[in-house]
């Protein structure tokens, strides 16, 4: 007999992609206190994700050279090139 109160509660949570809208359900232990209304009526908890599968460059194919970011990387390095220790 199994015992009570010893256990997470596992249930069905929804989880959502705020950068593009993507959600899934699956069961987690998560706690959350956020809920969303589904189409087929239920409420489930929910957790806000930054990114899933479905937004991630090294997913979707779509990664960025460090070096195309214009000019970002190479702004820091003059920023921050007398900074740099000098060999002698």
């Amino acid at each position: 007999m199994a015992k009570e109160g010893i256990h997470p509660n596992y249930r069905d949570v929804a989880f959502v992609d705020l950068s593009n809208g993507f959600q899934f359900i699956t069961r987690s232990t998560v706690v959350t206190k956020d809920t969303i209304k589904l189409d087929d009526g239920r409420e489930l908890p929910l957790v806000k994700l930054e990114t899933s599968s479905e937004s991630h460059p090294f997913y979707t194919g779509t990664q960025k050279s460090v070096d195309s970011l214009g000019g970002r990387v190479e702004k820091f390095r003059n920023k921050f090139a007398k900074l740099t220790p000098t060999k002698k």
